[in-house]
């Protein structure tokens, strides 16, 4: 990753993945559906204030820190792979953890406590989400795959014909 073209693509797609969050959040707090439990996915509203499942939820700042720094490594991380599909795959994760963020920063109740908008809701899965937590999900396994695919192979000592055994 060191051209500059190539970090205008892995900021515009973190930023796709963030813009598209946040309008999908918005979108769905100024609709406030009604809870509905039919269909295999359904719209309902849930603010978070605590980690993936409701984990952690009465202590907001120790969530928006852990946000922070999983964002930050994200970045890290992105900087330092040289595989565009890897690259590809941190940035979508940094735009979904920078969605989550901008919840946790900018919603009620106030600054690092505020709460995640989840609106996605499945059948049979205990928990709601939104599009950030997918994106967080789904680059984290594209990103494993793509350095697993991409890392070099280590190479194995071979063992010559001629040498003494």
């Amino acid at each position: 990753m060191r051209s500059q073209v190539s970090w205008l693509i892995v900021c515009g797609v973190a930023a796709l993945v963030l813009a598209a969050d946040q309008v999908s959040k918005s979108l769905v707090v100024v609709a406030h559906p009604a809870a509905d439990g039919g269909g295999l996915v359904s719209v309902r509203l849930v603010r978070n204030s605590g980690a993936s499942f409701g984990i952690g939820a009465g202590h907001p700042l120790l969530i928006t820190l852990t946000a922070v720094v999983i964002l930050a490594i994200a970045v890290v991380l992105l900087a330092r792979t040289r595989s565009r599909a890897t690259a590809l795959s941190l940035a979508v994760v940094a735009g979904g953890a920078a969605g989550n963020l901008a919840d946790r920063l900018l919603r009620g109740p106030g600054l690092g406590r505020g709460a995640v908008v989840d609106w996605i809701h499945v059948a049979g899965y205990p928990a709601t989400f939104n599009v950030a937590d997918v994106a967080i999900r789904l680059g984290a396994i594209c990103a494993v795959i793509s350095y697993l695919v991409t890392a070099p192979r280590r190479s194995r000592p071979v063992k010559s014909e001629t040498s003494p055994p």
